[in-house]
């Protein structure tokens, strides 16, 4: 479906045509805002969602709201983009709430804990399960009103130059792999290292790192992986179903008029889906194309899964511990995701498995 399309189906299209009447467009105040991102223009997929989010306000408001995209970098680094939320440098960002774990461990319940939710799972927790209103709870600490408004879907485990068939091949090994993940795979005895994108390229060719994760097979072919790593492993537990958001600082977002804020809603919707539906269309042929270049697909062992698994859960207690707000959205997380694997093992499961066998046979 074309994007002008979707558009109309999903209501946007329709605000926009009913708004641009003469006697309620001219009652509509004309507002202008920057949205800074975490995002390379690169990324057509991730920066490009945040494109279309933009064009929807614009055009669901006959151009009087205009909200204009920065790549990362253009005003304040990618890293940064929340704290130029907080500190109302710019009235909004899109990024990944896990980038700021380091403020609070909480942080990372907004895009992906690890061994968390799919992308329908935390679509389901966020809009039906709570998840919203506990996590703009803990946001609203730092001065931002949050919307979902991407997801790139489960991710891949990375390239690695080296096979891994136990858990003993992850002791020492050097890996581009940041955030939470990072400090889970540590206690695995991986050296977790942070590299920009454009830098990860030349350490593996050079051998300063032994494996790098980025996202999977449609932005990891632009990047060349397959070249200098052979082995491209899946899946990435600590990206199951990775969200994106829209960040807003709350002052500006109470200045919106509710109609204002209503089209933000939905266009970050449409964001939503729109990049979801991107990789999903764009990753099959991207994966072929790897494959046929050379990469060496490999499943992680058991034995690494299963440690990461006790790594990661010994971890969350831990914090738990002393973090009251992180307590309260695991015990949520860990609730809901038990009663949505109930539900998905009967009838999503069952149908995914059956197409896979049939299509094997």
């Amino acid at each position: 479906m074309k994007r002008r399309q979707f558009l109309k189906a999903t209501g946007i299209g329709l605000a926009g045509s009913a708004i641009a009447a003469p006697a309620i467009a001219q009652s509509m105040p004309e507002i202008k805002w920057r949205m800074t991102t975490s995002w390379p223009k690169s990324l057509d997929t991730i920066y490009g969602a945040c494109e279309i989010f933009s064009k929807a306000v614009a055009e669901a408001t006959d151009n009087k709201f205009q909200i204009q995209v920065f790549a990362g970098g253009e005003i304040v680094p990618g890293l940064q983009a929340a704290d130029a939320v907080t500190a109302g440098t710019v009235e909004m960002c899109n990024t990944a709430s896990y980038y700021y774990f380091g403020k609070d461990p909480t942080f990372t319940f907004g895009t992906s804990l690890p061994f968390g939710l799919n992308k329908r799972m935390i679509d389901a927790w966020m809009f039906y399960g709570g998840g919203m209103e506990l996590m703009n709870d803990f946001y609203k600490k730092h001065n931002i009103y949050a919307i979902p408004a991407g997801n790139t879907g489960a991710q891949m485990g990375g390239w690695f130059r080296k096979e891994i068939k136990e858990l003993s091949d992850m002791n020492g090994l050097k890996m581009r792999i940041g955030g939470f993940a990072g400090r889970i795979l540590s206690r695995l005895g991986l050296v977790a290292q942070q590299l920009a994108g454009g830098d990860i390229y030349p350490a593996l060719e050079k051998g300063t790192i032994d494996a790098a994760e980025w996202v999977g097979p449609y932005d990891d072919e632009k990047l060349g992986f397959q070249k200098v790593a052979q082995y491209y492993y899946y899946p990435g537990w600590w990206e199951g179903g990775p969200m994106l958001q829209n960040f807003i600082n709350i002052a500006k977002w109470n200045t919106l008029p509710k109609n204002y804020q209503s089209i933000v809603h939905s266009a970050s919707h449409v964001a939503n889906t729109m990049m979801t539906a991107k990789y999903d269309a764009a990753n099959p042929a991207a994966l072929k194309r790897l494959i046929a270049g050379g990469a060496q697909l490999r499943a992680f062992p058991p034995a690494v899964m299963d440690a990461s698994y006790k790594a990661a859960n010994d971890l969350y207690a831990e914090i738990a511990a002393t973090n009251a707000d992180f307590k309260k959205i695991l015990d949520a997380v860990v609730a809901f995701r038990a009663d949505q694997y109930l539900w998905w093992q009967v009838a999503e499961y069952g149908f995914d498995s059956f197409q896979i066998r049939a299509r094997r046979g």
